[in-house]
This record gives structure tokens, C-alpha cells and sequence, in this order.
């Protein structure tokens, strides 16, 4: 199963969101795959830590990653794209890396143009199709259960692409005006998407990189980055996520619904997630974020020695991390029952 993260809006915690139910699915069992499909690659400097500059430098390494992965069918050369032997995160076996490039915004216009102008060039037949040939040879190769794709914020052509070969889509959100706002807008641009890779689906289907006949449903959306105020969100966070969801409910819903792109409602009330889409709501890190980010391991993951503190302050953080643990266990649960019944 192919799982894109995206929301157009930033700082929607979309890259912390992958790498923690990534390494979740993986704890739990499955071969999980997290691609870095944001050239800021900040999923591939979170899991790498000290080794990120190495990687790009090290001339056994340098071409692992997903600008390189498709670069010879946009450089237009007779060597075909081939699976990529990606990084094994430490600490959690069944976790890989398709690390990310600074430098992939380059591809964007040569795909921009082949998307939206496919019968221009013949050359060009081959590029749309390019980025699930890699993901879906080194998905084969490394016998993957699950991929999971970090988008950057945007609504760009290979944001486009990435979306469209997904089987679900996840939209992360933070409890402010501008992620409703963002709602409004995803109800309108999502469904364009959608029917756009209906046509890329007939138009490349020839080509040596078939477009993939794929149908992207929406997976729900997450809710994250709230403060608790004796034991539930505080009231101003409160409001806005009741806004968002209504947004959800009333807005967003009835369009992905009318295009084709939702599961039946049942569906996401057996994964309990109701009539809200609601996969989970993740409160704020806090101070377990910073250790987080220096070990490279979801907060969930940290071990004592790890949490730079200790008496009473560690006890706090522990029951934290236990509590960080339970709702990414139920936000792989879901994900696990719409991959079996979805």
C-alpha cells in the first residue's frame, strides 16, 4: 500500500507524522518504506543524524536517492530505472529510507510540461510514470508491506504525481485558521488531481514507464500540535479542531465523494474513526521533541538514558512517551484495517 502525507499548507507536521507511523507499522511487523519527496530533506537528516552530509558525498551512496533514482529517464538516457538498495534505519529492521535530494525541484518543470502537454514530445512519454517504476521496483526488491511518501507543502507538478500513484492519502493538520483554510481549498484541487491521473492513466499507458492505474481514497486526517488542558485540548485548540473537522465533514468529504475518492462510510466507522475522518489527534511533544530529533527515533521510541532528565521530570516524560506510544499504536491499527478492507 502506497500512503502519501500531504497538505499544501507548512509546518502541518507532515514529515514527523510519516516517520512516526512509519516506524510504528514496522515495530508492529510490516516492511515499511518511508520516501523523501521534499527537497528541504528533512525525513533524511532526522533518520541519518550525523551521516546526512556523508551520505551525498560518499561515492557508494551519493546516487541513493530519489533525484537519482529517475534521472535517467529525464535525462533521456537508454539505461532503464532500477530499484534502489536503500538505507536501513538504525534501531527498527524493518524501516528503510529512499532518501530525499535538495536539488529535485530541477525535474520540475520537464514534468510539469510532460503532465500537462503529453502529447508535445515522445520523449517525454516515459516521465510521468518515472517515480512509481522506483518506488514500486525498490518496493518489490526490499519486499515492502507499506510506503509511506513525505510531500514538501505545495501544489507542484511532482506533489501531483506522488499524490496520484498513492492508494490513500492522509491530510496532517494543525488546529489554526490557515489549515482550515487549506481544507477549503484541498476540496477543489484534489479532485482536479484526480481526474488529471485518469487521463495520464490512457495517455501513458504505452509508454515504457506506464502511469499507474491507481484511485487514491482519502486515509483521514490527523490533527496534531495542541496544547492539553486537564487531559483534553485547551479551548481555543478545541474550537478550531471542531472547525476543521466540520470542514472535513461538510466541505471536503462531499467532494472527494463526488469524484470517486473516499471509501464507503462504513469503512471508516469500523476503523473507528466515525463520521469525522479522524484517524487520531496528537497533542504537542513538548519536550520530548528535542530528544526526539537528536537520537532519530519517534519520541514513542526513546529510551530513559535518552530523555536528558531525570526524578520527577523523567517519570512526567515516560508516562508521556506511553502515552505518544498508545495513539500512534491506534493510528497503525486504522491504516492496518483500511489496507485489509478498504
Amino acid at each position: 500500500m502506497n500512503i502519501v502525507f500531504f497538505n499544501h499548507k507548512g509546518g502541518v507536521s507532515k514529515t514527523t507524522t510519516t516517520f512516526h507511523l512509519g516506524w510504528m507499522l514496522a515495530e508492529r511487523g510490516s516492511r515499511v518504506l518511508v520516501v523523501d519527496a521534499d527537497p528541504q530533506c528533512n525525513l533524511t537528516s532526522l533518520i541519518m543524524q550525523d551521516g546526512f552530509d556523508e551520505y551525498y558525498t560518499e561515492d557508494a551512496t551519493k546516487h541513493l536517492n530519489i533525484k537519482d533514482g529517475v534521472s535517467s529517464a529525464f535525462d533521456g538516457k537508454p539505461t532503464p530505472i532500477e530499484q534502489i538498495d536503500c538505507y536501513n534505519v538504525p534501531r527498527n529492521p524493518n524501516l528503510f529510507l529512499l532518501p530525499g535530494h535538495p536539488n529535485l525541484t530541477e525535474l520540475e518543470p520537464t514534468l510539469s510540461f510532460a503532465q500537462s502537454a503529453p502529447g508535445a514530445f515522445s520523449t517525454m512519454q516515459n516521465l510521468p510514470g518515472a517515480f512509481y517504476a522506483l518506488i514500486s521496483k525498490t518496493k518489490d526488491y526490499l519486499n515492502i508491506d507499506y510506503v509511506l511518501i513525505d510531500l514538501n507543502p505545495g501544489l507542484s507538478a511532482i506533489n501531483q504525481n506522488l499524490f496520484s500513484i498513492s492508494d490513500i492519502f492522509i491530510i496532517p493538520t494543525n488546529p489554526d485558521p490557515f489549515s482550515l483554510m487549506a481544507i477549503s481549498t484541498l476540496s477543489k484541487v484534489l479532485p482536479r488531481w484526480f481526474r488529471a491521473a485518469n487521463e495520464w492513466k490512457n495517455t501513458f499507458q504505452n509508454s515504457t514507464y506506464p502511469f499507474p492505474d491507481k484511485n487514491p481514497k482519502l486515509g483521514g486526517v490527523i490533527i496534531q500540535r495542541y496544547n492539553i488542558r486537564k487531559g483534553k485540548p485547551a479551548t481555543p485548540f478545541r474550537n478550531t479542531m471542531n472547525e476543521i473537522l466540520n470542514e472535513v465533514r461538510n466541505g471536503l468529504v462531499p467532494a472527494l465523494t463526488s469524484a470517486g475518492m473516499t471509501y464507503p462510510l462504513a469503512i471508516y466507522q469500523q476503523a473507528e474513526m466515525g463520521d469525522n475522518y479522524s484517524l487520531g489527534e496528537i497533542p504537542d511533544f513538548q519536550s520530548l521533541q528535542q530528544q526526539s530529533q537528536l537520537h532519530g527515533v519517534p519520541v514513542y521510541a526513546l529510551e530513559e538514558n535518552e530523555m536528558g532528565f531525570g526524578g520527577v521530570v523523567l517519570d512526567q516524560m515516560v508516562e508521556k512517551k506511553n502515552q505518544f506510544f498508545a495513539r500512534f499504536t491506534e493510528l497503525a491499527l486504522k491504516i492496518e484495517y483500511l489496507k485489509l478492507n478498504g
